[in-house]
């Protein structure tokens, strides 16, 4: 090479994408929602039964015996969201009462990531308790795209002992996941354990087996989404910590996905010392709602609501985020990449001809074929 020559630059093509299921849509919506390192501490806000449930409680102790209205879960949502995602990389919220003022009102500030909930909220069970998820009417993959969201996501509570819900189960992820692919948007996945017959969630059989549910849910279906939410593989108290540190690595080698936890409403505590165990096994960050703010309807008022949201609630999702984003494990490090990797990624001319092939295109002359070296 002569002297003043210079080196041709490095260059990956997108096939290293591509082949990873990481379309530019869904590699945007990873991006949203990501810290910069590609870690993740996500905040969710999008129960509904659970949060009307906790507001009634509220109520009820105050000597009100109601429901809270429709204004009242819409106005706590946007609270939460107002306070507490700014320390977040991204919020799920659900579209029923939140997506959209969330959005109107600048709750949800326009830099940070938005994730909204397709299933259905408290969805029928079989005959001996397996969930029999739907999506929720009148929604869709298509109008979560269309809303300008950054992500789909899907709860599918998910028992592989439970064949007939399980089988349900596969069949509405799989349509979800060949939406979120026609239409070119992010998808994270949430199976969760479940008693069934006549169990309880605090029977010894259902904990003794919780850990390998966790872990065998991960093996079965962690391809069919782009980011895997996943409960931790155990309960603190019930195994040991060396065993808990066990399933977490097996959970991590299991998951085909980049995985972040879930939260399922334990105490903050507890939820910290999870966090901190799962991010030193290969954990990618964080999607947690209850553990950051289920004492928000036990305060005093809307003033003191606030308060506690902008002080306690951004504390304890800050606190993890300090966990996430020096310990986690960034999201393409789980596909295989570097950051610098990316930096070096470019597309063959033409792509966008044969981008979403089922997609309409208006240009052009009809059947006409993009070739390289045409200037547009």
């Amino acid at each position: 090479m002569a002297a003043s020559e210079t080196p041709a630059p490095r260059t990956i093509g997108a096939t290293v994408l591509l082949g990873r299921g990481l379309t530019p849509g869904k590699l945007r919506g990873l991006q949203r929602i990501s810290n910069a390192n590609g870690t993740l501490t996500m905040l969710a806000i999008d129960q509904n039964s659970s949060m009307i449930d906790m507001a009634q409680k509220a109520l009820k102790g105050k000597g009100v015996d109601r429901e809270p209205t429709y204004e009242e879960i819409v106005e706590a949502k946007l609270d939460l969201a107002r306070q507490m995602s700014p320390a977040s990389s991204g919020l799920l919220i659900d579209a029923y009462y939140g997506a959209w003022p969330a959005i109107a009102t600048g709750a949800l500030a326009p830099e940070k990531g938005m994730l909204i909930r397709v299933e259905k909220s408290g969805s029928g069970k079989n005959k001996v308790g397996g969930p029999m998820g739907e999506v929720e009417p009148g929604w869709s993959v298509e109008k979560i795209k269309l809303l300008g969201a950054d992500a789909v996501k899907l709860l599918a509570p998910f028992e592989p002992g439970e064949p007939i819900s399980a089988e349900h189960q596969l069949a509405l992820i799989e349509h979800v996941y060949n939406e979120c692919k026609k239409y070119d948007i992010l998808f994270l996945l949430e199976p969760v354990a479940f008693p069934y017959g006549s169990e309880k969630k605090t029977d010894k059989a259902y904990l003794d087996r919780k850990a390998e549910t966790v872990i065998e849910s991960a093996r079965q279906i962690s391809g069919l989404c782009d980011v895997y939410k996943a409960e931790f593989p155990g309960t603190l108290g019930h195994e040991t910590d060396a065993q808990l540190v066990d399933n977490l690595h097996a959970l991590s080698a299991a998951s085909e996905r980049p995985w972040v936890l879930l939260s399922a409403g334990v105490d903050y505590p507890d939820y910290l010392k999870q966090v901190k165990m799962a991010m030193e096994c290969g954990c990618s960050g964080v999607l947690g709602g209850r553990a950051f703010w289920k004492e928000y309807f036990l305060q005093d008022g809307a003033e003191a609501r606030s308060k506690f949201a902008a002080t306690t609630g951004v504390q304890r999702v800050s606190e993890v985020n300090d966990v996430v984003t020096k310990s986690g494990t960034p999201w393409f490090a789980k596909y295989g990449l570097t950051k610098d990797d990316l930096t070096h990624i470019r597309a063959a001319e033409g792509w966008h001809a044969r981008y979403a092939p089922h997609a309409s295109a208006a240009g052009g002359r009809s059947g006409h074929v993009v070739r390289a070296g045409e200037v547009y």
